[in-house]
């Protein structure tokens, strides 16, 4: 019987890392997979795996270390313990005699299919047995690929969520409700909208481009508008109309309003991810008349008390 110290070219002394080195090596180069025409390779390919077999057992190689076993693994002397070898137990050859499992000595049986998984891909690289008594399956049908669309929304119907017909690749529309939170660059998966394949079709993979708006500004899950008012409704006060996603509101506007005050219109927003919406912000900026010599005549002698940039430290 083959030495497998000699087989896998290890000395007795080897340690297990370099046991499965050499094997690794060895079954790289002699895998029938790689040595098709060459059966002298498969042959040899067998011997290894059966040295390895052994020396990568611990209670297998001790066994053999001491002389009780051969290189098969197989009793060196006669015992008539209930059964072939030891633990009543036979050492069993896989497929094609491509591996072999030993049962003896009360061992767990070794099976090497994921060592070769890891070096030649479940299967090996034909789809075939992979040497070890295990058939690869062949491959799932693949489902079509996806299709990409773009939708371009109006900012508004972005905010309040207004239902967006899209027009698919086979030419038939179909109406969406936008997801809550959308933002710009949302993506949005239609179920079997996709390309024809053998497991069914793909999906499509609508992408969100929100559409700028000629005077509101989106920040977060809000809204921000820059609203004009006259003088006289800064100074006196005055309740104007104010523009929304959801349409015109009246705001109230407190006499005395500096430019630069922001109100809050709440639920003005866009949708939130956890629901509800965001706000609105008004900031407030006081547009003077083009023509000032009436405004000017009429603050003639007027003197602003206190010094407006004070807290800007000038």
């Amino acid at each position: 019987m083959a030495d497998p110290y000699a087989t896998l070219g290890v000395n007795r002394s080897a340690s297990e890392s370099d046991i499965k080195s050499a094997y690794r090596k060895l079954a790289k180069e002699l895998h029938p997979d790689r040595n098709r025409d060459n059966p002298k390779a498969a042959e040899r390919f067998n011997l290894v795996t059966r040295a390895y077999d052994l020396l990568s057992d611990k209670t297998k190689r001790t066994a053999y270390d001491r002389g009780e076993i051969d290189g098969e693994g197989n009793p060196a002397m006669p015992f008539n313990m209930g059964g072939s070898g030891f633990g009543g137990r036979s050492a069993r050859g896989g497929p094609n005699g491509s591996a072999r499992e030993f049962g003896g000595f009360g061992g767990e049986e070794s099976d090497l299919s994921d060592l070769f998984e890891g070096l030649f891909g479940r299967g090996g690289s034909s789809g075939r047995s992979s040497g070890f008594g295990r058939q690869a399956p062949p491959p799932p049908p693949r489902k079509g690929a996806n299709t990409a669309y773009k939708l371009a929304v109006p900012f508004i119907d972005a905010a309040t969520r207004a239902t967006q017909r899209i027009t698919l690749s086979d030419g038939k529309s179909i109406d969406l409700t936008l997801p809550e939170g959308v933002e710009d660059g949302s993506q949005m998966r239609l179920k079997g909208k996709g390309k024809p394949g053998l497991s069914g079709p793909g999906d499509g993979i609508v992408t969100i481009e929100i559409l700028p708006h000629p005077f509101f500004v989106r920040d977060g899950d809000d809204v921000r508008l820059d609203l004009p008012i006259s003088l006289p409704e800064a100074v006196s006060g005055a309740k104007v109309r104010v523009p929304t996603v959801d349409g015109p509101v009246i705001l109230t506007v407190a006499p005395g309003s500096s430019s630069g005050k922001v109100l809050r219109l709440k639920g003005k927003g866009f949708s939130r991810k956890a629901g509800g919406r965001g706000d609105q912000l008004v900031t407030l900026l006081i547009a003077l008349p083009e023509d000032l010599a009436d405004l000017a005549e009429r603050i003639d002698g007027w003197q602003h008390k206190g010094n407006v940039r004070g807290r800007l430290g000038v």
